[in-house]
């Protein structure tokens, strides 16, 4: 199962791989004192060593949940053509799948790695390196992002860059997210010491990435898990950088344990808090971090080291593996697609109307086509009196500014209709091409996946009437736009423009800022 003659310095420099019917891993309960890997040839050998932390870090063990599909593939064989006992895999797949259940990683990549399940064991293998390379390149652009972030928030001159856990090359392919910004930045002469957290109870920063940034002749200090508050106070710190295991819609991010902490010490500090984690972390399915299922780890991990007992036996313990961090107190998430700044996306402070609204959204991956999260605000609808409330929300925040109300097809109809009941005002429906007998106005517009065409019954809107324009998502406000365009082909005045939710990173409010906007709930697209 081992192969302790490869070195850091031969020919096995990621962290994981694929290997003549076998899975490579560094053994990452062996360092620092030994660089040790193993040879995982059975699924069971390779579920042990997520769950015993030799594989470990959210993007290492997701792409060590592919390669351990393609190795069930590869073992259950029916004929020597290829075919696939899939009963067997799939029941493998679920087995890796709940060896770390927090780490929304895991699960993303054994389902990308099924679905080539249909075409033979070999192409569950090619999509499973392939998702090696993918994650190098990603890493690579997300450090890029984040490092050229930290650089707009912190003083020009070499920095004093706090961390927690390992998020290097070990946790991940190769790069690294948040230790691999640490590294681009060094690279850069913009590092003067690093503030490495010990992470316990399993010390994988003390262990792990005090060996990395070692190894990168990177300056650093271990610090004792409870003194980073104090280093803050200090002003020892200019930036706090961390990874992810899971981040919700609104941009709660679960971590290593400890990192809750250290948030709300930054926050008390005005430091910088940054969450560097590739899109596949995200869970968007999730509207919150309440949602996310915690992971329980073993007594023995805190009441001994190194097998000596360090408690009265029989000692009870709580040993949560991570926390969940509120979006409110981080300054930024960035992957390779976005910066995500969780603070621009909340409502005014105690708004539990906005709170309600995204806790009731269901999110639906690869819809209507792949790679678009279709956002559902069944849940929204179906609560009594909440749409109601809603639409007072709207109606108050544009009080004696519109005459008329015009609601877009097919879901902006719904909160169209529930504001023209409670102000009393008149509704138009902006429709799809074909809809409407008699002469139209007609604006064209492009969607995430497609351009569409709305039309608007010449007459229903006059000429100098102040019409508020609503639906129910913004995404990258093209509907709202072309919205805008058939009212003043009308004549008439855009009087604002509403909508119940608004996805981030598309670009909407800004595409709309020449018009007043309102949303309530906001999530990353």
């Amino acid at each position: 199962m081992n192969r302790p003659e490869n070195t850091p310095e031969g020919p096995f420099r990621s962290s994981i791989t694929w290997d003549d019917g076998a899975v490579l891993a560094v053994d990452q309960r062996a360092l620092p004192h030994e660089y040790r890997v193993l040879r995982l040839e059975t699924v069971d050998q390779l579920i042990d060593a997520i769950r015993s932390l030799s594989v470990r870090g959210a993007p290492a063990i997701g792409l060590a949940g592919a390669l351990g599909v393609a190795l069930s593939a590869h073992l259950n064989r029916t004929r020597p053509d290829g075919a696939v006992d899939e009963a067997a895999v799939r029941a493998d797949s679920a087995r890796i799948v709940a060896a770390r259940p927090t780490a929304v990683n895991l699960a993303w990549a054994v389902e990308r790695a099924l679905q080539r399940l249909a075409d033979g064991p070999e192409a569950v293998l090619a999509q499973a390196v392939s998702m090696l390379a993918e994650d190098a390149a990603v890493n690579r652009a997300a450090v890029r992002n984040a490092a050229d972030l930290v650089a707009t928030l912190t003083p020009d001159r070499p920095l004093r860059i706090l961390t927690h856990c390992n998020t290097g090359r070990l946790a991940t392919a190769a790069v690294g997210t948040a230790l691999g910004t640490i590294l681009e930045l060094a690279a850069r002469g913009q590092v003067a010491n690093v503030l490495v957290d010990e992470t316990r109870p399993l010390l994988q920063g003390a262990r792990l990435t005090a060996w990395e940034l070692g190894e990168a002749g990177v300056p650093y200090q271990v610090c004792v898990d409870s003194a980073a508050a104090a280093a803050m106070s200090r002003g020892l710190v200019d930036c706090v950088l961390v990874g992810a295991d899971r981040i919700a819609a609104n941009g709660d991010t679960a971590n290593k344990i400890g990192t809750y902490g250290l948030a709300v010490a930054a926050a008390r500090h005005g430091i910088p808090f940054v969450v560097v984690a590739p899109e596949s972390t995200w869970d968007r399915r999730l509207a919150a971090g309440s949602g996310i299922l915690i992971e329980e780890r073993a007594a023995a991990e805190v009441t001994t080291i190194a097998g000596s007992p360090t408690a009265p036996a029989g000692a009870a313990v709580f040993n949560p593996a991570f926390d969940v961090t509120p979006a409110e107190l981080i300054t930024a998430v960035v992957s390779e697609r976005q910066v995500f700044r969780p603070t621009a996306a909340a409502g005014p402070p105690g708004d539990e109307l906005g709170e309600r609204v995204t806790e009731l959204l269901t999110c639906f991956p690869d819809h209507p086509q792949p790679g678009i999260l279709f956002w559902d605000l069944a849940g929204v609808y179906a609560e009594p009196g909440l749409l109601g409330r809603i639409a007072d929300r709207i109606a108050d925040t544009f009080a004696g500014r519109f005459d008329r109300i015009l609601g877009v097809e097919s879901r902006g109809f719904v909160l169209g209709a529930a504001l023209a009941v409670r102000t009393g005002t008149p509704l138009v429906l902006a429709r799809k091409p074909g809809k409407l007998p008699g002469p139209v106005h007609q604006a064209s517009y492009s969607l995430e996946y497609g351009d569409d065409l709305l039309e608007l019954h010449k007459g229903a809107v006059l000429p100098g009437e102040r019409v508020l324009c609503v639906d129910d998502v913004l995404a990258t406000g093209g509907t709202l736009a072309a919205t805008g365009r058939l009212v003043t082909d009308a004549g008439a005045e855009v009087a604002g423009m509403a909508a119940v939710v608004e996805l981030l990173g598309l670009g909407g409010a800004q595409r709309l800022s020449a018009h007043s906007l309102s949303t309530l709930s906001k999530v990353s697209a």
